[in-house]
């Protein structure tokens, strides 16, 4: 991913944080960029700049800065990020046509509701890390549905244009989840997708 783009992401996330969230994630940086460093920060960008520099931030990680808009109760500003995390793969060479997202959207939709404690091993499947995993089970440590979407974000990040729901099959079968893979193909067969 481009850096320049992340910066132009960090800018609009600072440009939106007031004086106080500013202070709170200075708190929330101080292991990753140290006290006396910290003084001198006023502004989001200035910190975020820091966490470059340190390389605790970067444009193919986020995480970290996730988790402190998330902590500091800045949910809002992630979309910022998402939005950001999104175009780097929007591009329309590296997403699969309309027919194949359609059919994704699909599985989704059915994987999300039935996968449950199993999506780990799913992630795996797909060729998902461990780290990877751990960053999406932190992202979203309360809400199993939403750790089934961003797992299928990622591994559609991973592939790209390449993406196709028969892997999404596949991977369930793999995890002997075969009824939610019927399922997602009987959904399929329905809207004449398949």
């Amino acid at each position: 991913m481009d850096s320049s783009r992340f910066r132009a992401m960090l800018l609009a996330i600072s440009d939106k944080l007031t004086e106080d969230n500013v202070k709170s994630l200075k708190f929330l940086c101080q292991e990753e960029v140290g006290k006396k460093k910290l003084e001198k920060v006023n502004k989001g960008i200035d910190l975020f700049e820091c966490l470059i520099e340190r390389a605790a931030i970067g444009p193919d990680h986020t995480e970290l800065l996730r988790k402190h808009l998330n902590h500091i109760g800045q949910k809002v500003l992630l979309e910022i990020i998402d939005d950001y995390e999104r175009g780097a793969t929007g591009s329309p060479p590296d997403v699969p046509d309309a027919e194949e997202r359609e059919k994704i959207n699909i599985a989704t939709e059915v994987i999300v509701e039935r996968l449950g404690k199993k999506w780990r091993q799913f992630g795996r499947k797909l060729g998902l890390q461990d780290a990877q995993l751990d960053g999406i089970q932190e992202k979203h440590s309360l809400d199993l549905e939403e750790q089934v979407r961003e797992l299928i974000r990622r591994w559609m990040k991973m592939t790209r244009e390449n993406a196709r729901v028969e892997d999404l099959v596949k991977a369930l079968r793999d995890c002997r989840q075969n009824l939610t893979a019927d399922l997602v193909e009987k959904n399929l067969k329905e809207l004449g997708a398949h």
